[in-house]
Order: structure tokens, then C-alpha cells, then sequence
């Protein structure tokens, strides 16, 4: 079944409301068409319902982001559907998604604000989100001025701190006082047990399996995957700079 055909039980009992629900009730029809009677299935409204939300996040995101720069690159429209991986009996839904986020007139401010709100508790997910548009915005071959300026201003929107920013960015942003200890969210005075300890716990937090445990979508497991690559980049270069083995 199609992703869209499967988040049928989020669209018929769970309401994101909202700028995201109004957003999401642009396919709201082929959900409950699609919609299954199985008890399994609401059993998994929930997690269904999170996978709508950080879904329809990032489009709407990333749609506000392609007119940061004053257009709408095709490119980036097709990088969005490469994060994802858009099945060819979705591209229309998830085009027409794009579309109405572009020129809706609420500000890109009021989206990241209620992902933050849903997504309070795990920052991990946030970070998620932040360094698919970071991607994104990088489809180009190039990260403008106006799109680091927008990935900064969600980065503020939901609470992550400069470690965090810094993950999520992962490759896609670099920035001059780029440092791999502050990546790892540690001092550089940090003792050598005391990094290995924070790089295992960066790399359990961000491993591709979490991503599915808090309910994100496959498609999010390829987020993980970039940013763990971040980290790990990160804790290669502490351990050469201090010939750890």
C-alpha cells in the first residue's frame, strides 16, 4: 500500500490540527478512502500519526525553504522526493502538499512551531527534521545565504542548542569555527573515557532503529543513517587529534 494509503488511521482519528492538519487535510480524502478496518491499524494510530506529522513537516518546511531564496528550484522539489523516496502513486499527493505549502500564507514560523510542540520531548527528532532540510537545501550543489539564515531560525524555533544544530547540519553546512568536540556536544578538556562515553550515547540516541522506535517513517531511517555519518566523522577526527585506538 501506498504511504499515504497506510496513514489512513492518523487522517480518520487523529487530528494534527493546526497549520500542519490544514496542510494535511489537502489529501485528507484519499486517506479515509484508503483507510483500514483492522483493529491492528488503530491500534497504530499514534505512531501513524507521527509519521504524518514529521512528513508533512518537512514538506511544508522545505517548501518555505525553496522560496527563502526568492524561487522554487525544480531541483529541490526532486531532492525532497529523493529523502523520501516518493513512490509513483504518491508523487501527485505529496506535489500537491508541496504546492499548497508554498503559497500558503502561513509563515514557515507557525509550522516549525508546532512540530516543536509535538516533538517537545525527543530533540533527536527535531535534529531529524533540521538536517533533512539541510539536505535538501544542499541539492543544488550550493547552501545559500537566505537558506542557512532559514535552517538557523527553525534551529531557534525548536530549542536545539549549537551541539545540536551542528548534528543536524552534518556535512550539508559547514561552518568556520566548525569544531568536531562541540559536534559531540563536549569540552575539549573532556577526559578520553568521558568522549567515548558521550560518542556511544550520541550514537545510540541517533541509530537508524530509534528513528522507527519513536514512529518515525522508513524514510526517516536515511536521515538517521546521514547524521549518525556526522557524528562518527566527528569522533574520527578527536581520536586522531589524540591517537586514541
Amino acid at each position: 500500500m501506498a504511504f499515504w494509503g497506510k496513514l489512513g488511521g492518523a487522517a480518520g482519528g487523529f487530528m494534527l490540527g493546526g497549520p500542519l492538519g490544514a496542510i494535511a487535510g489537502v489529501i485528507a480524502g484519499h486517506l479515509l478512502v484508503d483507510r483500514e478496518t483492522d483493529p491492528a491499524v488503530a491500534e497504530a494510530e499514534d505512531r501513524d500519526a507521527r509519521s504524518l506529522a514529521f512528513t508533512i513537516g518537512v514538506i511544508a518546511l522545505s517548501a518555505k525553504m525553496a522560496k527563502s531564496d526568492g524561487v522554487v528550484a525544480p531541483v529541490e522539489v526532486e531532492a525532497f522526493r529523493k529523502v523520501f523516496e516518493i513512490k509513483p502513486d504518491d508523487l501527485a499527493e505529496v506535489q500537491e502538499v508541496f504546492d499548497r505549502a508554498t503559497y500558503d500564507v502561513a509563515g514557515f514560523e507557525s509550522y516549525a512551531k508546532q512540530l516543536h510542540d509535538l516533538f517537545e520531548g525527543e530533540p533527536a527528532t527535531l535534529e531529524d527534521v533540521l538536517h533533512s532540510l539541510a539536505h535538501i537545501a544542499a541539492a543544488d550543489g550550493a547552501i545559500h545565504e537566505a537558506e542557512v539564515n532559514y535552517l538557523m531560525q527553525v534551529a531557534e524555533i525548536f530549542s536545539l542548542d549549537r551541539a545540536s544544530v551542528r548534528r543536524a547540519f552534518g556535512r550539508y553546512v559547514r561552518l568556520p569555527e566548525d569544531d568536531p568536540y562541540e559536534i559531540l556536544g563536549a569540552e575539549p578538556s573532556a577526559s578520553d573515557d568521558e568522549l567515548k562515553r558521550r560518542h556511544r550515547a550520541l550514537v545510540a540516541e541517533n541509530h537508524p532503529d530509534r528513528a522507527l522506535a519513536r514512529g518515525l517513517p522508513p524514510e526517516a531511517i536515511r536521515v538517521a543513517t546521514s547524521k549518525l555519518a556526522a557524528i562518527n566523522a566527528a569522533w574520527d577526527a578527536i581520536r586522531a587529534e589524540r591517537a586514541l585506538t
